[in-house]
């Protein structure tokens, strides 16, 4: 199989099911700024020294392409097809993500202030990802007042979770690497 058909130089693609749309449908928006978070986590995995952060993003790396094999099949698809297509983000993904959370937080003392992204590169390459990671949750809300019932709900509620893992993790990867969180300071 070649990776290029030339069935999307009209600006059109496919849809999990065969459905065609634009390159610019919310679907696609969605799903594609899921993929470039995504990306971004495995730049964070060279940088980050920590293995069992480095593991635990491996993984996370999975889930996202489940989350995207999810935004790109419509939750119809499933019912006319009477079967599951595509695995699915489930409330148990997001309750593994806080889970998560609540460990790593009782590792880190208590913020008392506002922090930039970065100290570690480790720790920056992670809160990158989290920042992109927020830009595909707006393109997954965007895309829910668009096809609303063709949206899978778990999808929203893991995102804004594994958002807020990425800036724990970020923050762990700093402390674990005794680097200090960056203080932001109020110019005056």
């Amino acid at each position: 199989m070649k990776i290029y058909t030339g069935t999307g130089d009209t600006g059109e693609t496919g849809l999990y099911g065969g459905a065609r749309v634009r390159k610019d449908d919310a679907r696609v928006e969605a799903y594609g700024t899921l993929d470039e978070a995504n990306a971004l986590l495995g730049v964070a995995a060279c940088h980050v020294q920590d293995t069992e952060i480095k593991a635990l993003v491996a993984r996370l790396q999975n889930e996202l392409f489940i989350l995207g094999a999810d935004l790109a099949t419509p939750l119809s698809r499933e019912e006319t097809a009477g079967k599951p297509l595509v695995p699915r983000i489930e409330a148990r993904h997001s309750v593994a993500l806080e889970s998560l959370i609540d460990r790593f937080e009782t590792e880190l003392t208590p913020l008392r202030q506002f922090i930039l992204p970065g100290g570690s590169g480790g720790a920056s390459a992670l809160h990158h990802a989290r920042a992109v990671l927020r830009r595909a949750e707006r393109r997954t809300v965007a895309l829910w007042h668009t096809a609303g019932s063709e949206v899978n709900p778990e999808a929203l509620r893991y995102l804004n979770r594994l958002a807020d893992l990425l800036f724990v993790l970020a923050r762990l990867e700093n402390h674990r690497a005794g680097v200090a969180d960056v203080p932001w300071s109020r110019a005056e």
